[in-house]
């Protein structure tokens, strides 16, 4: 089928919390100096500083799926909207460290639960043969906020408006982009899947009649089929036996998308630059570089994702960061050649982008089951930001400690990715929600 008005406003608009989600996960990178002088931190208040944010993203993934489901996928996102404005103006104009981490933990709720709300809304608006690109969309935005925090960090840099007032205005210029989200979240319409699950079937009908669905009541059945909820099953526990694979896959995909050390190496970029020995300037120009190979090469897959297939992209990508990190170690074991860093990071974040940041999030969307998708995607998320708020924190220490055992670290659990995907992922493209479900061994089985 092909792309109509309605479907693109709706997947773009659900997108733009990818684009806040982006810019406040790196934006912090270029007042990680300013912030250590201003409240003279160590390098554990230092990590505390950053991974406030996490804390707050865990509990945003953890608990989004509840009001996800009960009051609806956009009706959520406004609320999480709502959380980027309060901690942009809240970071601000804190008054002192501890306002500054409260703020930064409630821009992380609003990160967590966009991350869970985003691709799920998206997801349950595609049609099958869209899907990876659609929620891709997301991703997308995500690497664009990214970039945009990178260039932003640059631009707010070069007007030298002191060490206690440049950080401020950093981290606040992200309240403009979330007002705007949260105003267009009030021109798309509600998942169609949601409202079967709330029984509301005439909603739904035209919802899928509005995104170009040609057999829009066949869909529609199939949606009811899976959710049955006409017979009661539209709610039930995640964790049970049948939803063991599905879980598995929620959770390593998680894991393996941070160990591969990504958000540590975002978060502290400008550090590792100065590790080998790069000026501030330098660094920042340098992460503008990351930041753009990181949104191109986003493009890339998301240009191939519904061709490729999920798993192909992942076995790629495992290989290239795997080489990259090794090589970023090898550099800071050996004191030498670090002339090479900034490529190897851009050859490391290439590799990323055209595997794991694109593949992660429609992934997530797409292994569980409508009647559980919500705590499923949850799930995910959740094992996603954990595992960052453990790597990021940790991650100042371990690298005073040793530059180079991180970096090698990281390369290790690529190659443990590599073989998981291989003998366990099953491949994703191109198959409908519903059918999904039934080839994961997770069919309701009800036919009444």
């Amino acid at each position: 089928m092909k792309l109509n008005a309605f479907l693109i406003r709706s997947t773009i608009v659900a997108a733009l919390g990818g684009l806040l989600f982006g810019f406040d996960t790196a934006v912090i990178s270029g007042t990680t100096s300013s912030l250590t002088v201003v409240y003279q931190l160590t390098t554990r208040l230092l990590g505390v500083t950053v991974s406030a944010a996490l804390i707050g993203t865990i509990l945003g993934a953890m608990l989004a799926g509840i009001p996800g489901d009960k009051y609806g996928r956009r009706d959520s996102l406004r609320v999480m909207a709502i959380l980027y404005v309060i901690s942009a103006l809240g970071c601000a104009f804190a008054w002192d460290w501890h306002a500054l981490v409260f703020f930064r933990f409630v821009g992380g709720l609003g990160i967590g639960g966009s991350s869970v709300l985003g691709p799920m809304y998206i997801a349950e608006i595609a049609p099958a043969s869209w899907r990876g690109r659609l929620v891709g969309v997301f991703q997308f935005n995500v690497v664009a906020g990214i970039l945009l925090a990178y260039f932003s960090n640059y631009i707010v840099g070069t007007f030298h408006l002191g060490i206690d007032v440049e950080w401020r205005w950093k981290l606040g210029i992200a309240g403009a982009p979330a007002a705007l989200f949260l105003i267009l979240l009030f021109a798309i319409p509600r998942s169609p899947r949601w409202l079967v699950k709330k029984q509301r079937l005439n909603e739904a009908r035209e919802v899928l009649r509005l995104t170009g669905e040609r057999d829009y009541e066949r869909n529609l059945r199939e949606i009811i089929d899976s959710i049955d909820a006409e017979h009661g099953l539209a709610d039930e526990p995640l964790f049970s036996r049948k939803y063991a694979l599905p879980i598995f896959l929620a959770v390593t995909i998680g894991f393996f998308n941070q160990l591969s050390g990504i958000n540590a190496i975002l978060y502290y970029l400008n550090d590792i630059f100065a590790f080998a020995g790069f000026s501030k300037v330098s660094g920042d120009l340098q992460a503008v570089l990351v930041g753009f190979t990181n949104l191109i090469f986003t493009v890339i897959a998301m240009s191939v994702i519904d061709k490729m297939g999920r798993k192909k992209l992942l076995l790629i990508g495992a290989v290239g960061t795997a080489a990259c990190l090794a090589g970023v170690a090898a550099i800071f074991s050996m004191h030498r050649h670090q002339n090479l860093l900034v490529w190897l990071l851009v050859g490391f974040i290439a590799s990323f982008a055209f595997s794991q940041g694109s593949v992660i999030w429609v992934y997530l969307s797409e292994v569980f089951p409508n009647r559980v998708r919500a705590k499923g995607q949850s799930l995910g998320s959740l094992s996603h930001w954990l595992m960052n708020a453990a790597i990021s924190f940790a991650f100042p220490s371990l690298a005073a400690w040793s530059k180079s055992i991180p970096f090698a670290f990281f390369s290790a659990m690529m190659v443990l990715e590599f073989f998981v995907v291989l003998f366990v992922y099953p491949e994703t493209s191109g198959v409908t929600l519903e059918e999904m479900q039934k080839r994961l061994g997770v069919d309701s089985g009800v036919h009444v």
